[in-house]
């Protein structure tokens, strides 16, 4: 049986999500965390679609991962139908972390080539996350179509998202190192020097793929 003093800090601490200061904000989401309770979940939610700074985000999405999936999953999967970019982002990220398959379905390919970089990147991630096995080939398929797109950060997420599918993703990528568009070759490349070494970092696959392009190769030739 909850006491009346533990419903009362709850109470507290709920109210402290709306809090002006963010260090205010951040103990709350802490607090609530800690001490999990499905009246939470529902203002948790809310809050992670308005809320303005990262890290306190970072922490509402931490609390809600302290919570039984049955109880948060059907409230993110809902988020994701909503018109507010950062309410999709943020339950595509709380989703990646909680690691449900069961909201895998709801990871559509309107959402993984979402305009909003932020809600495409967290689909990306989610999705890698996510996908069974048996459709991984599928969704690298809807991941290539992304190439080329945005800046460093957002091509660098997909990059990790397809090399997370592992080598069924290859054939889909290899054929993008001869499309067209060159920041789509160029990335594509770049993707897969990465995939074969890890350690080489981003910059320097791009700058290899750059070189490569200059001279008229592709990702599978010259080493």
């Amino acid at each position: 049986m909850t006491r009346p003093d533990e419903d009362t800090n709850a109470m507290r601490a709920l109210r402290a999500l709306e809090s002006g200061d963010a260090s205010v904000r951040l103990r709350a989401a802490l607090a609530v965390g800690t001490a999990p309770d499905p009246r939470f979940v529902e203002t948790l939610v809310a809050r992670c679609a308005t809320e303005p700074e990262f890290f306190v985000r970072d922490m509402l999405t931490w609390a809600l991962t302290r919570h039984s999936p049955s109880e948060t999953v059907p409230r993110l999967l809902a988020e994701l139908r909503s018109e507010r970019a950062q309410a999709r982002s943020q339950a595509l990220h709380t989703l990646s972390k909680i690691g449900d398959r069961r909201a895998w379905p709801a990871v559509t390919r309107d959402l993984l080539t979402d305009a909003d970089d932020e809600v495409a990147r967290s689909a990306w991630r989610a999705a890698a996350i996510l996908v069974p096995p048996a459709e991984r080939a599928d969704l690298a398929g809807i991941l290539v179509t992304q190439l080329g797109r945005g800046g460093r950060e957002t091509q660098l997420s997909l990059s990790r998202a397809l090399i997370a599918l592992g080598e069924v993703m290859l054939p889909v990528l290899r054929a993008a190192t001869t499309a067209p568009d060159p920041r789509v070759r160029r990335h594509a490349i770049a993707t897969e020097r990465l995939f074969h070494d890890p350690d080489a970092g981003f910059e320097f696959a791009v700058e290899q793929a750059k070189r490569l392009m200059a001279l008229g190769a592709t990702g599978r030739e010259g080493g």
